[in-house]
């Protein structure tokens, strides 16, 4: 099976074309080839798949089996790929998700995408589509974790996730805070856990304990729910620089209340795999 591994600034995935619908057993698959000592390593598995709705589909499915609505990095990937394999040409795509059709613009220079801007949709705050147990108002609520209280929004993007506004902190209260609430019974189907450091009302950092993956290097839709919740509280603006641990995305919400994403990806390498019926 021929695959390309791609990173959107650290977010890394495997990405294969299946047309033919020839692919079985994804998730074991995804738990084979994402693993970092006995496979290719990878955050996730991404399908590039016919679509009836739209351009192409895609599917993810993280390094655990688990499949992931809609991922913000691999959307990006996604679409450099889908161009520079000559498989849709052309600089703006309709593509499929289980979270919906996602909008992607490409800017494209000497005919390699430098940079894609996708059109997330909108955060939503209801908990029976998050899906979350507890009360929800929109706003920051507190939480006491390890005897520490946070503020915290939980909300929708595409896939559920919750806002910590945490200021600085380190790799090992991100791993370990995160895989606690990741689990906690307010979150029925778990959720991805962002530390969001405001630096000004222009600029935040993010950490992301993603569902399924662990802690990454970047995430996507973690980035955009960070600054819709806060954008919500009063804490920055509209369009805000969220600074990764391996480069930045520019975020940006309309008047509307829609969330634009705009940020690189690239090729690493490609190759063949083996794989056992």
């Amino acid at each position: 099976m021929h695959f390309t591994k791609m990173q959107g600034i650290g977010n890394d995935f495997i990405m294969v074309e299946n047309f033919k619908n020839e692919v079985q057993n994804k998730n074991n698959l995804a738990k084979k080839l994402c693993d970092r000592h006995f496979g290719i390593g990878a955050d996730g598995l991404v399908f590039i798949e016919n679509s009836n709705i739209a351009d192409l589909k895609m599917r993810v499915v993280n390094s655990d089996g688990s499949n992931a609505d809609m991922c913000g990095n691999a959307i990006r990937c996604f679409s450099k790929y889908a161009y520079e394999k000559n498989i849709i040409k052309k600089d703006t795509l309709d593509i499929e998700t289980p979270a919906g059709i996602m909008k992607a613009k490409l800017s494209v220079e000497n005919d390699m995408v430098s940079t894609v801007r996708i059109s997330m949709g909108k955060p939503s705050y209801d908990k029976k589509l998050i899906p979350f147990n507890g009360e929800l108002n929109n706003k920051a609520y507190s939480l006491d974790i390890g005897g520490k209280k946070y503020e915290i929004t939980t909300l929708l993007m595409g896939v559920p996730h919750t806002v910590l506004f945490s200021g600085e902190i380190s790799d090992g209260d991100v791993i370990q805070y995160g895989r606690y609430i990741e689990k906690l019974p307010l979150y029925p189907q778990g959720t991805n856990v962002n530390f969001v450091n405001v630096i000004d009302d222009r600029t935040i950092s993010v950490r992301t304990w993603e569902r399924g993956a662990g802690l990454t290097l970047a995430c996507g839709t973690g980035a955009c729910a960070s600054v819709a919740a806060s954008y919500l509280n009063n804490k920055t603006g509209r369009k805000v620089k969220v600074k990764l641990m391996k480069g930045e995305l520019i975020i940006e919400q309309d008047v509307n209340g829609y969330i634009y994403m705009e940020g690189p990806a690239s090729t690493v390498y490609e190759g063949d795999v083996s794989i056992s019926k």
